[in-house]
Order: structure tokens, then sequence, then C-alpha cells
């Protein structure tokens, strides 16, 4: 496995595009989340304008709702094509440079290079989670008065829910790249299906037209949103009765880790049976 890993680095030092869209990636994230606040009181102060009784301004930031308030910014679609993007990148470059051919050459088994990629998608996962738990940590406690450790941990298995996400989608851009093999094909289709193709299917499949059902909810992308679906917004609680999310679904976990499981399959029955 270490083995694997030093491989994996030496080719991702010399991809100057990994290093750029990470550092979009982490820009784009912290803005989200630094924004968020912010944005949600604009629609609020638009929807005031029309209420005989307006409501609250919304704090997201407080313990032990920050953590379920920014794991939901920072899955949701616009945020999470970052990762999707490089893992296509890293796939997609190894059959245009042809290094898979060098390293099954060199003595690397198909299955090995395929796990050497779930390895990259792992550890992306697992550092991410971990800077994310660090941050909404910090964000929390400097919002939150009368601190207890039961209150900063309440919650926090929403971090859960952002490794699961994060997985997934890195693993739906693996599928696209080895599939097609094309990085300009790959991220076209990949973005094509996120933002335009998947949402037109959500929206019509839930639309008066076609009969009731729950289609909409197994959509591959869709999965992995619903895993994180809401914000938690107190106030909506307090003055509407509404409570739009509170813990994390194991079924709503359950499906898109199940999809990338089909993928990975799918993936490794391409590879062993087409040319290099």
């Amino acid at each position: 496995m270490i083995k694997l890993l030093k491989i994996e680095f030496k080719k991702i030092l010399t991809y100057k595009i990994f290093w750029i869209l990470t550092g979009l990636y982490f820009i784009f994230l912290a803005a989200g989340i630094l924004l968020a606040e912010f944005m949600i009181n604009n629609m609020v102060d638009g929807m005031n304008r029309h209420l005989p009784i307006p409501l609250p301004h919304v704090t997201i930031y407080f313990l032990p709702w920050v953590w379920q308030n920014i794991t939901y910014f920072a899955t949701i679609r616009y945020v999470l094509i970052f990762p999707a993007i490089i893992i296509i990148i890293l796939i997609t470059n190894e059959f245009t440079f042809k290094t898979i051919r060098q390293n099954v050459i060199n003595g690397m088994s198909r299955a090995e290079f395929i796990w050497s990629k779930m390895l990259i998608i792992l550890l992306i996962s697992v550092a991410m989670t971990i800077l994310l738990f660090l941050g909404t940590a910090i964000i929390g406690i400097s919002h939150t008065t009368g601190l207890t450790l039961a209150l900063i941990l309440e919650k926090s298995s929403f971090m859960a829910g952002f490794f699961i996400s994060m997985l997934t989608i890195q693993v739906y851009a693996l599928f696209f790249g080895f599939l097609l093999r094309n990085t300009g094909l790959s991220i076209a289709l990949f973005t094509l299906y996120s933002f335009i193709v998947e949402p037109v299917l959500y929206f019509f499949l839930k639309s008066p037209l076609v009969h009731e059902n729950g289609i909409s909810t197994y959509l591959p992308l869709n999965a992995v949103l619903r895993v994180v679906e809401y914000p938690s917004i107190p106030v909506l609680t307090k003055v509407m009765g509404i409570s739009l999310q509170d813990s994390l679904s194991l079924s709503a976990c359950a499906i898109p880790l199940a999809y990338a499981a089909v993928m990975i399959g799918i993936v490794y029955l391409a590879l062993m049976k087409k040319d290099l």
C-alpha cells in the first residue's frame, strides 16, 4: 500500500493543474462557508418584505448546529465539482501519457492500479474531512458561549456525511475518467450531467406531469447531495415548527455508497478486459 501511494505522489507532484484546482477548491469552500450566513440573511430580508410578521435573522455558526450547516455548504454540487474534476484529470492523464501502460509493464497489476487510485481518493477524503472538522470546530467554538465537550461534539457526526459525499463524488469521477479516458470529454460530460442532465431529470420526475414516484431520490448525484440535504436553522423550528434534518440517515448514506461500489466493479471489469 505504501509503495502504491509513493508512486501516486510522484505523479501528483508534477501535475500543476492538480495544485491549481486544489487551491481553487479551498477558496470556493472557504468563501461559501464564510459567506453562507450573509447570503441566507439577504434571502430572509427579501422574504420579510412580503411577510406581515418578519422573520428574525439566521445564525448558522453556533454549536451544535454549525456541524450540519458547514457540512451542507461544503457538499453542494458547485463545491463538489472541484475534487471530482481533480480525480478525472488524475485518471485520464494515465491514458493520455501512457503511464498506466508503463506501470503495468513495470510489474503493477491492473487491480493494483485501481487500488492505487482508490487509495488517493480515500486519502483526499480523509484529509479533507479532518481539515473541515478542525475548521468547523474552531468556527463553532469562537461563536458559542457556555461551552462543554458534549455541546462541542453534538451533531459532529455530520462530518461522516461529508466524508461519504466526498468519497462517492470522487468515485463517480473515477468512473467517468476510466470509461471515457479523455480529459476534456470526461470533464464536459461529467459537468453536463451534474448541472444540467440530472437536475432536469430530477424536476421532470417531480413534476405533476409524471405519476407520483420516488425515483428522483435514487438519481446518482442527488443521492450524494441527500446525505446532508438541508442546513440546520433553529429559527425555522422555533417560529414555524419545521425540522428539516436532525441527523444522518443510514439509507441516505447507503445509496451513494452502493452506487460507488457498482461503479468500482464496472471500472475493474472494464480495465481487465480493455486494452491499455
